[in-house]
């Protein structure tokens, strides 16, 4: 009962993809066309052979009754019109793969410049597998079904159309029993087609989840056999890999019943045609050439309903993978800068915030009206326990998410007046996770001024004491760091991090845990280092070693979203609350 109440919906949901689908082919439009004049042509050349096949066997009238004048110019015509069939449809099938390519370039295209404008919420709410499955797997799977679309269904159609009008041509009578029985083909297979979607759309979902679980499993193999989960993680692949076996058995299933059915159909219509035939040639109304070149032309006629109905099948999947491709394109991106927001020009780093509340889930409030002032070039520590709003509030600071009430200000300006690119360059990030490209030291160091000069990039390298380090990998800076920065530890991957923030030096500075993965000596020489970075820029500095964070200008202290405490280092202490407990903890063996 559910599938006939989903079945309405699944067929409109399949009417919209195709409708988005013919979109994205519209600017393709003359090489579509002439994709389909040269199928026209394809077509009628072919169709034109059995009528010459025809001709040629009653030229054969008996034995030594040959007329081979006849029969000769009858096999030229039939080597030429093959000849000219052969290189229209090369023609064709390169134009049809250069619409594909083309169609499925501008759609990865759409969905790559999509995920650099997605809000945080939702990538953050999508596994990475899914997304990247969408982007590559499913518009593999698109572009396999647009293929076949353009190579068979056009011709496949035109097929039929050209071989009905050269059969009327000869015997409209039994051309009737061909018509006739034909739409018995289309409603099995538009039967059949209509359960093949729900089906094909849950194997594209599972799909991803697979890709997504086996991406997690794989960035966190060593500590899914440090703790002995290989068990726990294998039943969980099982699993998403059962269920998408099971999807995908039940889309096969529905889709292979159509080749079989349709066949019987052909098998049908064929015999029909020759029995027919023979009655029509004993009547004299048909000759031995006609009744073969008709025979010919019903086998011609019910090879592109295989073909279609093929097509179909596949067309199913590739819609239910276009679907979620347009879902990813569909998605709201980051809210537009209001118009009229100007550009951050020269800031001093004067920042406040004025009774913000924020949260990621509406019922389960995080930050309730927080106030804060920064002055220019202060030195703003920020401790708790885990799960106080530490990182969110620095993300509410780079408007990765925007508050639900209150205003941040920067010099006094409103951040919802600013741009956000102007308002994310003022701020130099060194974070806790890492993040380098797969590309050369060099171009890792100067990924925020790319024409940054060598003697740039080398004294930032120094100043965050990262140049020994590049200079004993094999080829120096010019060293290409693997993806995820695999061929390097994760306190040199965080020592380039900060050589990075190290080469800009904006006015304003974010460390979110710097240098949690930092040996105690090299941390002493990078503390040096930020000191330095850190002058008359206003610098938050989120930390869980409070030893990092004794000379900050001021020192807050959060729990469940809320400022309970601030004050320097020693007024802290004084008080006995709560940053002293947290002090002590972590010094009570001194």
């Amino acid at each position: 009962m559910q599938m006939h109440k989903n079945r309405p919906k699944n067929e409109k949901h399949s009417r919209t993809v195709m409708i988005r689908i013919l979109t994205c082919i519209r600017p393709h439009t003359a090489l579509v066309a002439l994709s389909l004049l040269l199928s026209v042509i394809t077509v009628v050349l072919t169709l034109y052979i059995p009528i010459l096949t025809g001709h040629g066997v009653d030229q054969i009238i008996g034995k030594e009754n040959v007329d081979f004048k006849e029969l000769s110019a009858v096999i030229i015509t039939i080597l030429a019109c093959i000849a000219v069939t052969s290189v229209c449809q090369w023609f064709m099938n390169h134009i049809n793969n250069k619409i594909t390519y083309r169609v499925v370039k501008d759609l990865r295209i759409c969905a790559f410049n999509r995920l650099q404008v997605l809000p945080l919420s939702y990538v953050d709410s999508h596994s990475s597998g899914d997304l990247i499955s969408r982007v590559i797997t499913d518009i593999d799977q698109f572009s396999d079904g647009l293929l076949l679309g353009f190579t068979q269904l056009f011709t496949g159609v035109i097929t039929i159309v050209g071989t009905i009008l050269f059969m009327l041509s000869i015997n409209p009578y039994i051309t009737l029993v061909v018509v006739v029985l034909s739409p018995l083909s289309f409603l099995i297979a538009n039967f059949i087609s209509k359960r093949t979607f729900a089906m094909f759309k849950k194997q594209s979902e599972a799909r991803g989840e697979l890709t997504g679980f086996t991406n997690e499993m794989l960035g966190g193999i060593k500590v899914v056999q440090a703790f002995g989960h290989q068990d726990e993680a294998q039943e969980q692949f099982e699993e998403i890999n059962r269920r998408l076996s099971g999807y995908s058995m039940r889309a096969t299933f529905f889709s292979s019943i159509t080749n079989p059915a349709t066949r019987f159909m052909y098998s049908v219509i064929y015999a029909g045609v020759a029995i027919a035939g023979c009655f029509a040639v004993v009547r004299g109304m048909l000759t031995v050439g006609q009744l073969s070149s008709f025979l010919s032309y019903t086998s011609q006629y019910t090879k592109p309903f295989n073909d279609i109905t093929g097509v179909i099948t596949e067309f199913q999947n590739s819609l239910a993978s276009a679907a979620r491709v347009f879902e990813l394109i569909d998605q709201p991106s980051i809210a537009e800068d209001k118009a009229g927001a100007v550009r951050l020009q020269n800031p001093e780093g004067h920042v406040t915030m004025e009774h913000v509340s924020f949260s990621y889930v509406p019922e389960v409030p995080l930050i309730e009206n927080l106030n804060l002032e920064a002055g220019c070039g202060q030195r703003i520590a920020i401790v708790g326990p885990t799960g106080c709003g530490k990182t969110t509030l620095i993300n509410l600071l780079m408007r990765f998410y925007d508050v639900n009430s209150g205003i941040i200000t920067v010099d006094g300006q409103n951040i919802t007046d600013i741009t956000r690119h102007s308002l994310r360059a003022a701020y130099g990030m060194v974070l806790q996770e890492t993040w380098l490209k797969a590309a050369s030291i060099r171009d890792n160091i100067a990924y925020g001024r790319p024409n940054a000069s060598e003697d740039d990039i080398i004294r930032a390298a120094k100043e965050a004491h990262a140049h020994s380090f590049i200079m004993r990998m094999p080829d120096g800076y010019d060293t290409v760091i693997a993806e995820g920065g695999s061929n390097l530890s994760q306190g040199q991957k965080q020592l380039l991090c900060i050589a990075r923030v190290m080469l800009c030096l904006p006015p304003m500075l974010i460390l979110d845990e710097a240098t949690s993965s930092i040996d105690t000596m090299t941390e002493i020489r990078i503390q040096k280092a930020f000191e330095k970075m850190m002058e008359g820029r206003t610098s938050f500095v989120v930390a869980h070693r409070l030893s990092t964070i004794k000379s900050a200008d001021m020192i807050l202290v959060m729990d469940k979203g809320h400022i309970i405490e601030q004050g320097v280092h020693e007024e802290l202490l004084k008080k006995g609350g709560f940053y002293a407990r947290l002090y002590n903890s972590q010094f009570s063996a001194v």
